[in-house]
C-alpha cells in the first residue's frame, strides 16, 4: 500500500515536473511556441508512421517475395503471382496483382505505378512544409521578443537592470533554437524517407518491365532471336 502511495507521488511529480517546464518554455518563447510545439508533435507522429510503413515494405520477407515476383512475371506465370500476392498489401504486391488481372500494356503500368505513388510519397510535402515553416516560426518569435526588449529601453520607466534586456533577448532566441531543432529532427528522416520511395519506384518499374516481358513471352510476341 505505502509503496503503490509512493509510486503514486513520484509519477504525480513528474507529471507535474513536465508541465512546469512546459509551462516555462511557454513563458520564456511566448506565443510562437505553441506552433512549434504542435509542429514537433506532428512531426514524431509522421516519422513514427512511416518508418512502420516502410518496414514493412521493405522488410526481408517482403524483398524475398519482391524477387520472386519478379521472376514469375519475366516467366508469366500468372498463377504463382497470384499465390505470392494473395495476401500481400505493399505497393509491390498490388502492382503484381493488378498487373497480372488486367495486362501489363503501358496505359495500365503507368495507371497501376501512379496509383502507389500516394502511398509512397504520403506525408513527404507535410515533412518538407515543416521543414521550411519551423525556422521561420522561429525567427519570428525572435524578432517578437527584441522586439519587446528594445520597448523596455525605449520606455518611460529607468531601467535599472540591463540583465532584464540581456534575459528578453535570450528568451528570444529560444525560438529559433527550437525552430531549428524541429526542422533537422524533420530534414533527415525526410531525406531518408524520400530516397526509400524513389527506390520503391525503380521496383514497381522493374516489376512493370518484367511482367511486360511474361506477356510477350506468353502470347508469342517476343524477339525472335
Amino acid at each position: 500500500m505505502l509503496a503503490t502511495t509512493s509510486e503514486m507521488m513520484v509519477q504525480a511529480a513528474g507529471a507535474g515536473g513536465w508541465a512546469d517546464s512546459l509551462g516555462s518554455l511557454l513563458t520564456r518563447g511566448g506565443y510562437v511556441m505553441i506552433p512549434l510545439l504542435a509542429l514537433s508533435v506532428v512531426t514524431i507522429a509522421l516519422i513514427v508512421e512511416r518508418l512502420i510503413f516502410w518496414i514493412a515494405v521493405n522488410g526481408k520477407t517482403s524483398l524475398r517475395r519482391l524477387g520472386r515476383l519478379n521472376q514469375a512475371l519475366r516467366t508469366g506465370d500468372g498463377a504463382l503471382v497470384q499465390g505470392l500476392v494473395s495476401d500481400d498489401q505493399t505497393p509491390y504486391g498490388c502492382v503484381a496483382r493488378r498487373l497480372v488481372e488486367e495486362g501489363a500494356n503501358d496505359a495500365v503500368a503507368l495507371e497501376v505505378v501512379e496509383d502507389q505513388r500516394g502511398r509512397l510519397d504520403r506525408y513527404l510535402v507535410t515533412m518538407s512544409t515543416i521543414i521550411t515553416a519551423a525556422p521561420l516560426l522561429g525567427i519570428l518569435g525572435t524578432v517578437i521578443g527584441i522586439i519587446q526588449s528594445f520597448e523596455l529601453l525605449g520606455g518611460q520607466s529607468t531601467l535599472t537592470d540591463p540583465t532584464e534586456v540581456a534575459g528578453g533577448i535570450a528568451a528570444a532566441l529560444l525560438t529559433t533554437a527550437f525552430g531549428l531543432i524541429v526542422a533537422l529532427v524533420t530534414l533527415f528522416p525526410y531525406m531518408s524517407f524520400r530516397g526509400q520511395s524513389n527506390r520503391a519506384m525503380g521496383r514497381l518499374e522493374a516489376l512493370v518491365a518484367a511482367a511486360q516481358e511474361g506477356e510477350q513471352r506468353r502470347t508469342g510476341h517476343g524477339d525472335t532471336p
